[in-house]
């Protein structure tokens, strides 16, 4: 009976054509905005968690309180002394903290540099030669700060991509060059791979240089006692699942060395990257979920139009409804046929709009190359299942008018 009812619908349907494409719209529209909404969302979110991930793995970010939580360009302040070499080097120490296996300080400021008669602003970051390591920078050419430059005090520096465009281009070789960073010369012995641009700013626009010359030489980054301040503290958990442990054992640590009292606030901010992924998820989510019920209003839109098409249908097929009736059809045998026609307009017009989601997320991937939607089966699942359930919704009351109708009124009917 199903299958019968499904023929007759196609039926009808082939019979207009063009009115069956026009009770479709809504649905199509509906079914490829939800198709292609969802999967740019997934493409955003996978584009967030790569970035974050870019950072380094399993990493705990510890800035000063007074800094908020930059993560790929923190922004040193006058350099208060809040976090200290010193309170990097207490964290990296196994005896303290067990569960961390590298640390990476950095001291980072603005910093005019200039190369023959080109110059620019970019970010000058002091660091220590486990740095690259414990951030995923690796080096293309030439090669890294090392643990000889730090005792040296050496005016060397490892340059990103951007910075190359701008002061070498693609006609000078940078390894070897002299750059002057505040007036003050630096010889380039390695130039980083490209990571490019992000939610936390352009990665490759950065200098490195060794810290112990950041803060002595060029940005006088000494704290009243003597010591080095930096600007955040990288550390390196050995694995996730002990990433909370070791937030607590360094906020206790940097609590004891900064001689801070029981009820007293911290002097600093321990971030953990696990949390900065869920909330960035939790955001994410929430957006695509919005902008997919905003694209859902189209398939509401397009259910209105398959009513008002099958109340007309129903006006039309009187005279047949009477004749079906007169012959033995019972209500439900014509309530069938009518719902049967409603789902069929639906699913069809759903089938067309997946397919047209489908080449709108890849619109979208053309047209953003940073982001890559993804459509799953359960976005496909979640569209069609919505269009069946409009068109079922619907055409209840048209299929319901038809079946009610009297059979002698209906032949009747002109």
């Amino acid at each position: 009976m199903i299958i019968e009812s499904m023929r007759i619908a196609l039926s009808s349907l082939l019979a207009n054509k063009l009115r069956a494409i026009l009770t479709m719209l809504g649905i199509i529209i509906g079914v490829a905005a939800v198709i292609t909404l969802l999967a740019a969302g997934e493409g955003v979110q996978g584009l967030v968690r790569s970035e974050i991930q870019s950072v380094g793995s399993n990493l705990v970010f510890v800035v000063p309180s007074s800094q908020g939580g930059g993560l790929s360009r923190p922004r040193a302040g006058s350099g208060s002394g809040s976090l200290t070499y010193g309170d990097a080097l207490a964290i990296g120490d196994p005896l303290a903290v067990q569960d961390v296996v590298a640390v990476a300080p950095e001291y980072s400021r603005a910093g005019q540099v200039i190369f023959g008669n080109r110059n620019t602003s970019t970010f000058v970051s002091g660091v220590t030669a486990n740095y690259g390591a414990v951030r995923n920078y690796a080096v293309e050419m030439g090669g890294f700060i090392t643990e000889q430059d730090l005792n040296a005090d050496a005016r060397v520096a490892v340059v990103g991509q951007t910075v190359v465009e701008r002061l070498f281009g693609e006609e000078i070789y940078p390894v070897g060059q002299t750059i002057k960073i505040n007036r003050i010369p630096f010889r380039v012995i390695g130039v980083l791979q490209r990571k490019g641009g992000s939610g936390f700013g352009d990665q490759d626009d950065i200098i490195l240089i060794p810290l112990t010359t950041a803060v002595k030489r060029v940005y006088q980054g000494r704290t009243t006692r003597g010591d080095y301040s930096v600007s955040v503290i990288y550390a390196q958990v050995s694995s996730e699942e002990r990433i909370d442990a070791a937030v607590q054992d360094i906020t206790e640590l940097l609590r004891d060395r900064h001689k801070i009292a029981y009820r007293d606030d911290d002097d600093f901010t321990v971030i953990n990257q696990a949390d900065i992924l869920d909330i960035f998820g939790s955001i994410t989510s929430v957006l695509t979920i919005f902008l997919g019920a905003i694209a859902a209003i189209s398939l509401l839109v397009g259910g209105i139009g398959i009513m008002n098409i099958m109340l007309v249908s129903v006006t039309e097929r009187t005279r047949e409804i009477g004749i079906r009736k007169a012959i033995g059809a019972k209500k439900r045998d014509i309530l069938l046929q009518f719902l049967v026609e409603a789902v069929t307009l639906s699913l069809t017009g759903g089938a067309i709009g997946i397919a047209l989601g489908y080449l709108g997320s890849l619109a979208v991937a053309k047209a953003a190359p940073d982001i890559q939607p993804v459509v799953t089966a359960q976005t496909i699942a979640l569209a069609a299942g919505f269009a069946a359930a409009v068109g079922l919704f619907f055409g209840i009351y048209p299929a319901n008018r038809a079946a009610s109708l009297h059979p002698i009124e209906a032949l009747r009917y002109e």
